[in-house]
């Protein structure tokens, strides 16, 4: 691969995590399922569960349905006081590329930070640790095939409403 194709796979992954936290900060939850494959997976583990091996997370969806009934209940049954999200994304580090028969496919970490502002009140941190994505080409562009979240926050603020 050259230098500039490297560039431009870095700058399209970079955007892809960049259009991704927009949508969730925006609150546009109807277009987060629409980032991954339609048998895309979803997961938010405590780094101490993942260092270990250990399979338990947080959240475990393994489809776009089960992300889209996560959106149902965020917008539609959950009630809680008002905040706002901002994410804050690193660029990317693409750990593996490799093109098959099959499509292109991408391994990528990328850290993040969420912050949680209420209204009226001071910002908190609310999350915050790194994505590791495997990402499939679709077409003229990326989508994930797998977002696993990695928090390093022993304990989180509140429930785990939306998605990091």
């Amino acid at each position: 691969m050259t230098a500039e194709q490297s560039m431009l796979l870095h700058h399209q992954v970079d955007q892809l995590n960049a259009a991704y936290a927009a949508a969730l900060d925006d609150k546009r939850f109807d277009e987060w399922p629409l980032f991954f494959i339609e048998d895309g997976h979803y997961t938010v583990q405590a780094r101490e569960n993942f260092d270990r091996g250990l399979p338990l997370a947080l959240i475990a969806l393994e489809s776009q349905g089960m992300m889209k009934d996560r959106v149902y209940g965020i917008t539609q049954t959950i009630y809680h006081g008002p905040y706002y999200m901002r994410h804050v994304v690193s660029p990317s580090r693409i750990t593996s590329h490799t093109t098959s028969p099959d499509g292109d496919v991408i391994k990528a970490e990328a850290n993040y930070a969420v912050f949680r502002t209420r209204p009226g009140s001071i910002t908190e941190v609310y999350n915050v640790g790194r994505y590791i994505d495997e990402l499939v080409k679709k077409g003229d562009s990326w989508k994930y095939k797998s977002r696993l979240c990695v928090y390093d926050s022993e304990m989180i603020l509140n429930s785990l409403i939306y998605p990091v």
